[in-house]
């Protein structure tokens, strides 16, 4: 593959989203920000084009897409919304909020987006950009996380273009995501609400609009429900060793509050233990700190309340033992 050319990097204008949105109608791959991460999307209708993000990013067949919609009306054309789905998409759309919900037989997704499941996993993205985009594009839009499966997600452009090498058309630059980490994803199945993935809508948050707690769900080891379930997810190269309380000299440190003393290099989550900066720092830093001349990345521990519950899922996935799928997540 050859790297992304320079002048297919834009910054956000309108010029970039109609480049863009004749891009996605060409059957081709475009990374857009949101306010989570990055994603890569393609035309959600498309087969051909779904099928350029598994192999852009590597990743399994069997694992499902998101679904990136502009409004609830929009998502349900595509899905059926209980009225608990709806509760929800009222209270976190737009925003970081996934719902997981019947598809509908009459709608125009390709069965690569759903990995043959009867289930469609929907957002409706928050940011500005994200949103102009997709207006223009006038589509639904399938788009994962703008990185190679199963490693970091991608927070800046930059991070994009150093990823995908060449694998994609064109990258929307909007600078740095404001969240930094992905949605939350619930499946709604009548009154019942079973909580994938945790991200950037918390736990609490949701339950205080449901009324009563969701149910919890493992991650997926062989046939996931949502995308993000595989157990090995979000990895670096380099071992991760969680909840450090001292740190060899050969490693580097990801540090939350104080740090520890002694790592070989240190970046910091946090120094005021601020849990929305936290997410926002964790997969640059994860990033920074993936370099071969360190033995391994120590990681400090990070309260798992709030974001902090996204923050330790990302983070355990990123430790866990790396089989051949969860290599490939």
């Amino acid at each position: 593959m050859q790297r992304v050319a320079v002048d297919l990097i834009l910054k956000a204008d309108m010029a970039a989203y109609e480049k863009g949105a004749k891009r996605i109608a060409a059957g081709g791959l475009v990374a857009f920000p949101t306010e989570t991460v990055y994603g890569l999307g393609a035309d959600a209708g498309n087969g051909e084009a779904v099928a350029r993000i598994f192999e852009a990013k590597a990743r399994p067949r069997f694992n499902p897409l998101i679904v990136h919609v502009t409004s609830k009306r929009a998502a349900a054309r595509l899905a059926e919304l209980s009225p608990t789905a709806e509760r929800l998409a009222d209270a976190f759309w737009p925003g970081s909020l996934t719902l997981v919900l019947p598809r509908k037989p009459e709608a125009e997704l390709s069965d690569l987006v759903t990995a043959g499941l009867d289930t469609v996993a929907i957002r409706v993205p928050a940011h500005g950009i994200a949103r102009e985009f997709l207006n223009t594009v006038e589509r639904p839009i399938a788009a994962p996380s703008a990185n190679r499966s199963g490693r970091v997600s991608p927070t800046t452009a930059a991070h994009v273009e150093a990823d995908l090498d060449g694998a994609v058309d064109l990258i929307i630059d909007g600078g740095p995501c404001p969240l930094g980490v992905e949605s939350t994803i619930v499946a709604v199945e009548g009154e019942t609400v079973r909580l994938l993935r945790p991200g950037g809508a918390t736990v609490e948050d949701i339950e205080r609009v449901l009324g009563y707690p969701m149910e919890k769900d493992a991650p997926a080891e062989d046939r996931p429900t949502a995308p993000g379930q595989l157990r090995s997810h979000y990895a670096p190269r380099l071992p991760v060793r969680l909840n450090a309380r001292s740190v060899k000299g050969t490693e580097a440190l990801l540090a939350f509050g104080k740090p520890l003393e002694g790592a070989a290099a240190t970046l910091n989550l946090s120094e005021e233990e601020n849990l929305t900066e936290a997410a926002a720092n964790l997969f640059s830093m994860m990033r920074q700190l993936d370099d071969k001349r360190f033995s391994a990345i120590a990681v400090m521990a990070v309260p798992a309340n709030g974001l902090g519950l996204a923050i330790n899922d990302r983070l355990q996935r990123a430790a866990a033992p790396r089989s051949e799928e969860g290599a490939h997540g």
